[in-house]
């Protein structure tokens, strides 16, 4: 097993250039691959997610071209070249789902499949609404999970399509991406609650981008006009990624001041949100021009906070360390979807939060955290194959005492020179 050992530290400082978001990186792909036209993507995030993105892509016979620091797709105006491919998507929610959905329009035989975790992400919400509009993909292994299959089917989007609101926003965005390639117009009712609202803003906001208004009411129901088509809006830059802000963001807030560039208030990510819960908390934050600042409070003690989470679900992991640091118990409400992520998000925080000597509560859709005393050293963090896992537990070195982080490599999927960057601020 590989093992990263982090050195105690106290003081953090410095300016961080974020890598770009993988939110906003991934649909990206999809879109200019599916638009009419060429589009430079500036700031685009290396990362392997979107490495699976690209390579989907380019199985499915999109041409794209490399430069020193642009990428450019020469789009398929709506019509995939491929009609048959097998894709390896790793664990990459935001390609899997999105190309779940494209390619059931897309009248071609596709086989979908990933690592074993993406095996066990639940699909099958996406899938029943899909196939209600007269698509075929069939499970190639456990109903309602991947591996898929899809085939050429003949769709119907004559009736409003449901989905369920409160699993996984993913799917929403994904039906969202992928109607206007039936060119008919076509209606998406939400069933129940629908969660991260701001994930299907950035997709709402990328899809006008690339020429696709989506007329909605309320977060209940989205509609389609006929003849929508994606039109490249040319050249795109990729905004930084607002979620791997947060542990700089947080970093500054426990132990001096960093300034985040790559976003800034006018982000559309909701992971932004992020700072307004920081300073909840009680960390100084500022805005500037493509940068936020945050530094530790006068009296250099965070306060505890109760919070609904459900719009920084992401982000809100981050807050889960910072509970350590803080005064009084920290509870995170609203938070049912980190069940499904790359991990059990919340069954991982709480067993992993314990071993540095954190008292923890384990709800359904909540978490509760009251610090110790003092932290325990030498605890060896489990990452659980999880991104967000290693980079928030790189934070607790900041209470003075070393840390081990298990599995450091799985941070290749959004950021994967975070622990060499977070190196460069801590003493």
């Amino acid at each position: 097993m590989e093992q990263l050992h982090l050195k105690p530290a106290t003081k953090a400082s410095g300016t961080i250039k974020l890598p770009g978001s993988k939110s906003i990186s991934n649909r990206t792909l999809l879109l200019a691959a599916l638009a009419k036209g060429t589009t430079e993507i500036k700031g685009l995030l290396a990362s392997d997610d979107t490495d699976r993105m690209l390579e989907a892509l380019d199985a499915l016979g999109v041409v794209i071209t490399k430069a020193e620091d642009s990428i450019f797709i020469i789009g398929a105006n709506g019509e995939l070249p491929n009609k048959e491919a097998d894709l390896f998507l790793g664990n990459a929610g935001t390609a899997f789902r999105p190309l779940t959905a494209a390619l059931a329009f897309s009248q071609g035989k596709y086989h979908l499949h990933g690592v074993p975790r993406m095996h066990e992400r639940p699909i099958g919400d996406l899938v029943n609404a899909l196939n209600s509009a007269g698509t075929e993909i069939k499970y190639l292994a456990n109903k309602g999970f991947p591996p898929l299959q899809i085939s050429p089917a003949k769709c119907d989007v004559s009736k409003p399509i449901q989905i369920r609101g409160d699993v996984s926003s993913q799917f929403l965005t994904a039906l969202l991406m992928a109607l206007p390639l039936t060119g008919q117009q076509a209606t998406i009712e939400v069933v129940g609650e629908l969660i991260s609202k701001p994930y299907i803003e950035i997709t709402l906001n990328l899809m006008a981008k690339f020429g696709v208004e989506v007329q909605r009411d309320g977060w209940q129901r989205f509609t389609i006009i006929a003849n929508s088509h994606y039109i490249s809006p040319k050249q795109l830059y990729v905004e930084g990624d607002a979620s791997s802000a947060s542990y700089f963001l947080a970093a500054g807030a426990i132990g001096g001041t960093m300034h985040v560039q790559g976003i800034d208030a006018d982000s559309i990510q909701g992971d932004i949100k992020f700072a307004d819960a920081l300073a909840l908390m009680g960390g100084l934050i500022s805005y500037g021009e493509n940068q936020i600042t945050s530094s530790q409070p006068k009296s250099k003690q965070l306060k505890a906070i109760n919070l609904d989470c459900n719009h920084i679900p992401d982000a809100a992991m981050t807050l889960a360390i910072l509970a350590l640091f803080a005064e009084g118990t920290t509870t995170l409400r609203n938070i049912a979807s980190w069940r499904v992520k790359e991990t059990d998000r919340l069954t991982a925080m709480a067993t992993e939060l314990r071993k540095v000597g954190a008292t923890v509560i384990e709800g359904e859709d909540y978490i509760s955290i009251t610090p110790p005393e003092k932290l325990t050293p030498n605890a060896e963090i489990d990452t659980y194959d999880d991104h967000r896992m290693a980079m928030c537990f790189s934070l607790v070195s900041l209470g003075g005492v070393p840390i081990t982080i298990n599995e450091p490599n799985c941070v290749a999927k959004t950021f994967p020179n975070y622990f060499k960057e977070f190196a460069k601020f801590v003493s």
